[in-house]
């Protein structure tokens, strides 16, 4: 592993665990030319998947845009970080156990989606506008509208 801070193509792997849910390996390292420390992370990877985005664009898969959305619509809410990394590493198993190589974006928000539901009902929202695209307050107002008939329909 190349030094991120010198450039030295060979360090050392001072302590490695696994993170909490067992999705990867942490690997604290040291540089010996430097003497810096630093953090990877290792994870395993299924198969290779790509994003299809609208009008059939394609781009590589990446997770951490995933955990980024959402940490991003749980800004400043009350939800665990390591929740939101167990619940990311959730949907990119589930999109790697597919057997799809090609995903469409649409599915992938979807899924963000859903997790957010059951995660944090303002980080849900928050997302929905950015995801559905909201362009005025009445677009908040017929989707919180739907969140409310729900809630009944499911307590009846």
């Amino acid at each position: 592993m190349r030094c991120p801070f010198c450039g030295n193509e060979d360090t050392q792997v001072k302590n490695s665990r696994p993170t909490e849910d067992n999705a990867a390996i942490r690997r604290r390292r040291q540089c010996p030319n430097c003497g810096a420390r630093f953090t990877t992370f290792e994870r395993v990877q299924l198969r290779e998947l790509t994003v299809v985005k609208s009008k059939s664009r394609k781009e590589p898969f990446d997770r951490e845009k995933i955990l980024r959305s959402m940490l991003i619509a749980l800004q400043k809410r009350p939800v665990d970080r390591d929740r939101v990394e167990r619940v990311a590493n959730g949907i990119v198993r589930r999109l790697e156990s597919s057997g799809e190589s090609e995903i469409p974006s649409k599915l992938i928000g979807e899924m963000v989606m859903d997790a957010l539901a059951t995660l944090d009902p303002v980080g849900y929202v928050r997302f929905a506008s950015v995801y559905r695209n909201f362009r005025e307050v009445g677009d908040f107002g017929d989707f919180i509208g739907k969140l409310g008939a729900e809630a009944e329909d499911q307590a009846h």
